[in-house]
């Protein structure tokens, strides 16, 4: 838990580069690597790899990623040697998993690998008691920070109203319009 935090967001990076980016790779691995690069397993080392929307993982590179997690080694693209690695994985998506898994479309065996300990949260629309106290910490993390009283009258009543399609994201982005237009 005192480790490093490592966010890799599964969904931004083209499936070209994943390998890559997640295990690293040797000078002369591929066309333009022109020096080694430590992959993010290896940079959160003793710590916590954030997988965001895992679930974009394309099925070619799951096995990879599998193998990674079950033996606690990595190989970085282009070496012949694998070394160990002592890193803590919480992975998170929007997608049904079991749906997914029954499709065909993620592997069952990286699913239970990875579900050890499953936490569901619902949408912001299922938990607006959360909304007021989310406001605060996005206005007291902006530059500069910003308080409930900053915001124009009835602010709050508005966002408890919405549907939030969008979840924390959208409620971040309409607060950053909302303190431009003020």
């Amino acid at each position: 838990s005192q480790g490093p935090f490592v966010v890799f967001d599964c969904a931004a990076v083209s499936p070209a580069l994943v390998e890559s980016e997640l295990f690293g790779h040797e000078k002369g691995a591929f066309t333009g690597a022109h020096a080694a690069r430590t992959g993010l397993v290896d940079a959160a080392r003793g710590g916590t790899l954030f997988l965001d929307e895992i679930g974009e993982l394309p099925l070619d590179l799951q096995p990879k990623l599998l193998r990674m997690l079950e033996n606690r080694t990595v190989r970085p693209v282009g070496s012949n040697e694998t070394h160990p690695v002592d890193v803590r994985i919480i992975a998170a998506t929007h997608r049904d998993f079991p749906t997914r898994v029954s499709a065909g479309e993620f592997r069952s065996d990286l699913y239970y690998r990875l579900a050890v300990a499953e936490v569901r949260i619902p949408a912001l629309r299922d938990r607006r008691e959360d909304i007021p106290l989310l406001v605060e910490r996005l206005l007291a993390a902006r530059e500069p920070p910003a308080t409930l009283a900053d915001l124009p009258p009835n602010t709050l009543s508005m966002l408890m109203a919405h549907n939030w399609p969008g979840n924390v994201r959208e409620l971040r982005n309409m607060l950053t319009r909302i303190m431009l237009f003020q």
